[in-house]
């Protein structure tokens, strides 16, 4: 199993190119679905979850080409892939399939959308917490589905004619079912009215996708979607959005070790709070012709207190990493967890190499500390594995993180990426 084994004490310089989102990549893959044409997606990063759900797609149906190429800047990889599916060949989506990750259970809104039916397993994914998909249910219901919970498959069935446009307000807001409820009712009869959506970049990527292809879909990116249904949708040619969750990833290690880097085809809209975090620790972030600038000339990184919450507030996604940037601040800071109730598991961790954190309910206590120690330590899930990482580059000696098949799920090439700018991180395979 591989490991990463990263020494410590380098700053960083040079130019890192983000890749394209994973969190936009796989409902905009899932999105191919909903029509018989070719959607043509860009700027697609090779990861783990998109091999999973190319895997996943192929069993419903789709086929799928991969055209991968060399781009100068970087030398980044960004792929073009176009999926067609003529046919849905099977609307189950078996268990073996879909508890390695839980985006996978989307497909349930396509598959129910265009084949009236779907029997979908309840979802794997990071072990962060309960996650439930009562919210997914209630919305398909909203839309007229029939469903039932049948030994671990969720069986969804359209009436006759068809999913029906309705008016759903989400108690809660959620990403996932955003997009699925998204996708279900651009193919409904009439028209659907999404209150509480999520407003994340990630969503109105989706939006532009489907409208490209077709679909009628206004006010992504605000609390309220409206969805009118159309009889059918086309194919289309789009290009992910950049990747925040690494944009600010690589801001907070740079942020962490000093140096200047420029972080290339990213875009500091898609994450301003995070961000302006960073800034109040203590980091110039400038925007750039090609993206932004991280500086950080050797002083001190300041304590800062955040608070999660859905966008435009601080990503939960980048919670582990700006714990690990904030072991090392000069001061004690504070982070809330508000999204997800088991998000903490890296605290552990974190501490095998010297760290201070006390966690009290869903707030975490971090007091700075002048220097980490390098140790093995283990990844929990896929954010909590790069925070290790980020505190490895600041540890006296080496740091070995296990367990990195969750770095593979959502970070592209990154000991290639750290290298190019004079960190020391290595894959070690036993």
């Amino acid at each position: 199993m591989d490991r990463i084994r990263i020494t410590g004490g380098n700053e960083l310089h040079g130019i890192i190119p983000i890749s394209g989102a994973k969190n936009a990549a796989l409902p905009l893959m899932i999105a191919s679905l909903l029509t018989d044409d070719t959607l043509t997606l860009e700027n697609v990063p090779h990861l783990a979850d998109v091999e999973q759900l190319i895997r996943i797609l192929g069993n419903h149906g789709a086929d799928i080409s991969v055209n991968g190429r060399r781009e100068r800047q970087g030398e980044s990889y960004a792929r073009t892939i176009h999926f067609t599916c003529r046919n849905i060949v099977d609307t189950t989506a078996p268990y073996e399939l879909v508890s390695k990750m839980r985006a996978s259970f989307w497909v349930i809104g396509p598959l129910l959308a265009r084949e009236g039916r779907a029997r979908v397993s309840l979802p794997g994914g990071c072990a962060i917490g309960t996650r439930p998909v009562d919210l997914f249910i209630e919305g398909l219901a909203a839309l007229g589905a029939n469903i039932e919970i049948d030994s671990g498959y969720i069986n969804a069935t359209a009436p006759t004619g068809g999913l029906i446009g309705a008016r759903y307000v989400f108690p809660k807001v959620s990403v996932g079912a955003t997009h699925v409820m998204m996708m279900a009712a651009t193919l409904a009869n009439g028209t659907t009215t999404i209150g509480n959506a999520a407003r994340e970049p990630e969503v109105v990527d989706l939006a532009n996708c489907l409208n490209a292809m077709g679909a009628k879909v206004t006010g992504a990116g605000t609390s309220t979607i409206t969805i009118e249904g159309v009889t059918s949708l086309s194919g289309a040619r789009h290009r992910v959005l950049p990747d925040r969750i690494e944009t600010g990833t690589y801001a907070m290690a740079v942020a962490m070790t000093g140096g200047d880097v420029i972080l290339e085809g990213t875009d500091a809209s898609l994450l301003d709070t995070a961000l302006e975090a960073i800034r109040r620790a203590g980091a110039e972030i400038t925007p750039t012709e090609t993206g932004i600038r991280v500086y950080r000339n050797g002083g001190g990184i300041k304590p800062v207190d955040v608070v999660t919450d859905p966008f435009p507030g601080f990503p939960t996604d980048l919670q582990a990493q700006f714990m690990g940037l904030m072991t090392r601040s000069n001061g004690v800071s504070h982070i809330t967890e508000t999204i997800f109730e088991n998000r903490f598991m890296h605290v552990q961790e974190l501490a095998r190499l010297g760290a201070r954190i006390t966690l009290s309910g869903q707030t975490a206590k971090i007091e700075g500390v002048p220097r980490l120690k390098g140790a093995p330590v283990m990844a929990t899930d896929l954010r909590a594995s790069v925070s290790l990482v980020i505190a490895g580059l600041v540890a006296e000696g080496d740091t070995t993180v296990s367990r990195v098949y969750h770095l593979d799920r959502g970070f592209e090439r990154l000991e290639e990426k750290l290298t190019r700018c004079g960190a020391i991180v290595e894959r070690v395979t036993d």
